[in-house]
């Protein structure tokens, strides 16, 4: 695990990468040693570890297919509850029972 995670995007393939590459200079400059990294060179989805943060970089795209977020989402049971009872259709015939 991580003490944080960092999700971004960028505008294209060639953002991500560039903006990936800073960062890896950057937390290399700062003292942090080398960080891993993984997805570089198709720069869809790059992810940079560098122990004690992870960092997500995607495409538009990617970012929207994937929904990383939710895999962190943190919601109470009864925010779920509510959340699942908003997204069910309602019908005038559909009877809702809760419990």
């Amino acid at each position: 695990m991580a003490d944080a995670i960092v999700v971004a995007s960028g505008r294209s393939q060639r953002h991500v990468a560039a903006s990936a590459d800073h960062l890896l200079r950057a937390i290399k400059e700062a003292g942090y040693g080398n960080a891993r990294v993984e997805g570089l060179p198709h720069a869809d989805w790059v992810l940079i570890d560098t122990g004690d943060i992870i960092i997500h970089l995607f495409r538009p795209e990617v970012r929207g297919f994937y929904q990383i977020e939710k895999i962190w989402s943190v919601r109470s049971p009864i925010e779920s509850d509510e959340a699942r009872a908003a997204a069910a259709p309602t019908d005038g015939d559909e009877t809702r029972v809760s419990g």
